[in-house]
């Protein structure tokens, strides 16, 4: 699986702990105001001015079906590009920037629920847990999500 970066980018979202290839990450912030969008799908929270650049964030708990966070915890984004611009996703709590061997990655294993695996692309085995590899562009396509069981 030598496709795989050997620097990843980690956070947190629930009980899951994910990793997205550094290169895709613009950067990482702090809680950031959002304006919210009328009609937009659930899982869009809203939109954050990134100095003058308008982003739109979205909820990962939300896309992964997780129960929502505690009404005072401070999400972080992780501003992640696309072809189509700059994305936020939300996240519970910013990881490190951590260094893998290409030998660590394997598929993702079948206890994964099935929203979680459609946006997995693999696992890296760490000392003491899996790092679960974000496939970005399964992540943002969201009107695959409404079509999920």
């Amino acid at each position: 699986m030598s496709r795989y970066p050997a620097q990843l980018c980690t956070f947190f979202v629930g009980d899951y702990h994910f990793g997205v290839d550094v290169l895709q990450v613009q950067e990482v912030l702090r809680f950031h105001e959002m304006t919210p969008v009328p009609l937009a799908p659930p899982v869009v929270r809203g939109l954050i001015n990134l100095r003058g650049q308008i982003v739109t964030a979205l909820d990962l708990r939300h896309r992964l079906r997780l129960a929502p966070a505690a009404p005072h915890v401070e999400h972080a984004n992780v501003i992640v590009r696309t072809n189509d611009g700059a994305v936020s996703l939300l996240v519970d709590e910013v990881g490190d920037v951590i260094d893998v061997g290409h030998a660590s990655f394997s598929a993702p294993p079948p206890t994964l629920s099935s929203t979680a695996r459609t946006v997995i692309s693999g696992v890296c085995k760490l000392d003491r847990q899996l790092l679960l590899i974000l496939d970005v562009r399964r992540t943002l396509d969201i009107a695959s999500e409404a079509s999920e069981p």
